[in-house]
């Protein structure tokens, strides 16, 4: 396989050829290295070689390669796609307060998007680090930049393993904190910090326990719910009832984690019997392919999910 003059074979290759390994591994071939070919060896190097092709055009085209990208190109490829016709690349939600423009970085989390902009509920449901909250708190501040709300409501249920709220030292505000930081994260990490917390200081953005909005009608508003999965029924309901005039809601969760005591039937799994098939409610799946953390946290689900599907256990909180 030739390698254009122009591709930068740093790029390419890898620290110490890690790119290059991760492609040697996954189709189980060898690659040599010889002036500018590559010469691939094993039954899949065909396989391999449309991988590396996509490789060196994402380079041409000025893109950093990454575990996650080169992952995810791989999985493009076994399912006849290129990551060119994707656009991924294309669709910008918004920019942080460093000036990093902030997109989808698969399929799934640009279908995520797509039913944010048409949907008035979204429900974005998935494992962990496939960029649920990310992408909904993004979201939210490109649509407050854009003028189409006034007001950013993030809620989360104050339900964590093993622990209660009793627990924790301080008044009630400092007792809910630790379970609203993944939104505070979100938050200084697209608005930075001081900008996030003026508009905090403003109610602009506010950051809630769940319970804090019954009774509450929340007008030109965009509202997240993360965490659903640990919601009751009751919650749910009452959550999905505070919506007003020009709002739109996005409910996150994982149903593999459920912290509910035993006997408690999730909210969020209750919703999605409920409310599938319902106009203008969207539920979009995330899967491990989406994941956009290290790459061990996909081997890490995977590893849970063919375990428990070989050893089935009596189910808790569902």
């Amino acid at each position: 396989m030739q390698i254009d003059e122009t591709i930068d074979r740093g790029e390419l290759f890898g620290s110490l050829d890690s790119n290059l390994k991760i492609i040697e591994e996954h189709f189980g071939i060898t690659i040599i290295q010889r002036d500018n070919e590559l010469i691939l060896k094993g039954e899949k190097s065909l396989e391999a070689q449309k991988v590396l092709a996509e490789l060196m055009s994402i380079i041409s085209s000025q893109e950093k390669l990454d575990s996650q990208k080169i992952n995810y190109v791989i999985n493009l490829c076994e399912n006849g796609m290129s990551y060119k016709e994707s656009k991924i690349n294309k669709d910008i939600i918004c920019f942080t307060h460093k000036g990093k423009p902030l997109k989808p970085k698969t399929l799934g989390q640009k279908d995520y998007v797509r039913s944010i902009r048409e949907k008035d509920i979204v429900f974005g449901v998935g494992p962990a680090g496939t960029g649920k909250t990310y992408i909904a708190v993004a979201m939210a501040i490109n649509s407050f930049k854009n003028k189409e709300v006034q007001k950013i409501i993030l809620a989360r249920p104050a339900v964590e393993a093993g622990e209660r709220l009793g627990f924790l030292p301080g008044d009630l505000q400092e007792k809910v904190d630790p379970y609203l930081r993944p939104l505070y994260d979100a938050l200084y990490d697209i608005l930075g910090r001081e900008a996030a917390l003026r508009l905090k200081e403003k109610e602009v953005i506010e950051v809630v326990p769940l319970a804090y909005m019954r009774g509450r009608t929340l007008d030109n508003s965009f509202i997240i719910l993360d965490e659903a999965q640990n919601t009751t029924r009751e919650q749910m309901k009452m959550f999905l009832t505070r919506l007003g005039f020009g709002s739109k809601a996005v409910i996150t969760g994982d149903i593999t984690q459920i912290d509910l005591p035993r006997g408690k039937r999730s909210g969020l799994v209750d919703a999605i019997k409920v409310l599938n098939g319902v106009k203008d409610i969207d539920f979009c799946y995330l899967k491990d392919v989406d994941v956009v953390r290290h790459e061990l946290v996909k081997k890490i689900i995977n590893a849970y999910e063919k375990y428990y599907r070989d050893n089935p256990e009596p189910e808790e909180g569902y």
